[in-house]
């Protein structure tokens, strides 16, 4: 049986969380989920990767300060390390992750 973990709880873990703020609507936000699915295997469990859809997760995508998509906040003991907005390469996306792994 698996673990549940509160949201916050993950936030506050000692492994990096990557929030992909993202939309079914958005291209590029498409365009990002292979990429992000290669750098999580490529990460195994070194960090925690999760999609949020602004849409359907409108408050709280709100209160992140999210204006566009996709935006990809890192997360580590709780505290925000690192945002970017836009399209990101895989290799610069793991090397900021591993940064703060």
């Amino acid at each position: 049986m698996e673990n549940k973990v509160s949201f916050k709880e993950l936030l506050n873990s000692e492994t990096p969380v990557l929030i992909d703020f993202t939309a079914t609507w958005c291209g590029p936000c498409r365009m990002m989920a292979p990429v992000l699915e290669d750098v999580k295997k490529q990460l195994g469990d070194k960090a925690t990767i999760v999609k949020v859809d602004i849409d359907r997760n409108s408050a709280f995508a709100g209160s992140m300060g999210i204006q566009g998509v996709p935006t990809f906040v890192l997360f580590k003991k709780g505290k925000e390390e690192w945002r970017h907005v836009g399209m990101i390469s895989g290799p610069q996306l793991k090397g900021v992750i591993e940064k703060h792994a």
